[in-house]
C-alpha cells in the first residue's frame, strides 16, 4: 500500500549539514517516493539558509500557527521548498528566537561547545512540526522521527494529540543513525517545560532522549554501518531492551557510500508491516 509518511529531521543536503543523517534524509526520503509512497520533509528554517537560492515560497495557510508549548501560547509558521533536483516537499519552520540565530553547526557554538539548549529548541520543533500538520491539508500515516532531535515526537503525539480525530492511528518510528552522548540526555527540566509527563525511565532528573521515545514509539531502527554499531549501544539502554521486540536493525556494509536502496527497501517493506 501508499504510506503517507511525514519526515522530521534537522539535517537534509544541502540546507544542513553535519552528519550521516543529511545525506540520508536527501536520498532515501526520495526513494520512498518512488515506491508510490506520499512524503514530506520539515526542517527548521536556519537564518544561514538563502530563501532566494533554494526557491523557499509563502504558505498563506501556514503563516503563524498558534499553538501550546508548555505554559506559552506561541506561534510558527512555516515556508516551502522542494529538495533541489527532486519533487520531495520541504516545509521550513520557521521560529527567530529558536532557529535563526544559529549557524551551520547547527548545534554547536562556533568554538565547538554544545549548545546548552539544544532540547528545548529541539522539543519545540517536535510539537511545532505536530502542530501544522491539520494546516498542510494532508494526513499522515507515519511520523518519521530522526535521532535524539526529535526523540520526543512520540510523547508528544501520545500524551497530547491521540485524543484528537485528525491524529487518531498515526504510527511512529524513530530512526537512530548515531549515538553520541553528548546530545543524548534531557532534564526533567525540559519535559516540565516542554508540557510533558516525565517518562518512567527518568532517572536522577536526567533521561537518555532514545528511552524517552522507546516508551511511546511504534518503531525503532537502528541504522549499523561497520565503524557505527548504533543497535548495540540501543540495546544496552533497559527501556529498549525491554522493548527490543519493536527494534529492526539494518547494517550497511560502507560508511562512506551505504546502499540507501536496500535500506529504503527494508524500511518501506517494516513500515508497510505496521499497517497489515
Amino acid at each position: 500500500m501508499s504510506l503517507k509518511i511525514f519526515y522530521l529531521t534537522t539535517e537534509i543536503i544541502p540546507f544542513a549539514n553535519t552528519s550521516s543523517l543529511a545525506d540520508f534524509s536527501a536520498k532515501v526520503p526520495l526513494l520512498l517516493q518512488n515506491k508510490e509512497n506520499d512524503i514530506r520533509t520539515i526542517i527548521p528554517k536556519y537564518g544561514y539558509v538563502s530563501e532566494r537560492k533554494y526557491i523557499l515560497r509563502e504558505v498563506i495557510r501556514l503563516r503563524e500557527i498558534p499553538f501550546e508549548f508548555g505554559e506559552e501560547n506561541v506561534i510558527t509558521s512555516a515556508k516551502s521548498a522542494f529538495i533541489p533536483k527532486t519533487r520531495v516537499q520541504v516545509y521550513f519552520l520557521e521560529d527567530d528566537k529558536r532557529f535563526k540565530p544559529l549557524t551551520n553547526l547547527i548545534y554547536k557554538a562556533k568554538n565547538g561547545r554544545v549548545l546548552t539548549d539544544n532540547d528545548m529548541r529541539f522539543a519545540y520543533f517536535s510539537k511545532a512540526s505536530l502542530a501544522i500538520l491539520p494546516h498542510l491539508f494532508w494526513r499522515p500515516d507515519v511520523l518519521w522521527c530522526n535521532d535524539w532531535q526529535s526523540a520526543l515526537v512520540p510523547a508528544f503525539y501520545k500524551q497530547h494529540y491521540t485524543n484528537d480525530e485528525f491524529y487518531a492511528g498515526m504510527k511512529s518510528v524513530l530512526v537512530v543513525h548515531n549515538y553520541e552522548n553528548e546530545f543524548l540526555a534531557i532534564s526533567r527540566n525540559t519535559f516540565k517545560n516542554a508540557g510533558l509527563e516525565e517518562p518512567a525511565s527518568m532517572k536522577k532528573g536526567e533521561v537518555n532522549a532514545y528511552e524517552a521515545a522507546a516508551e511511546y514509539v511504534d518503531l525503532i531502527i537502528a541504522i549499523d554501518s561497520p565503524n557505527n554499531q548504533v543497535s548495540k549501544k540501543l540495546l544496552e539502554l533497559p527501556a529498549i531492551k525491554k522493548g527490543k521486540s519493536k527494534v529492526l536493525t539494518i547494517k550497511t556494509t560502507d560508511d562512506e557510500s551505504p546502499d540507501y536502496d536496500k535500506v529504503a527497501a527494508r524500511i518501506d517493506d517494516r513500515l508497510q508491516k505496521l499497517f497489515s
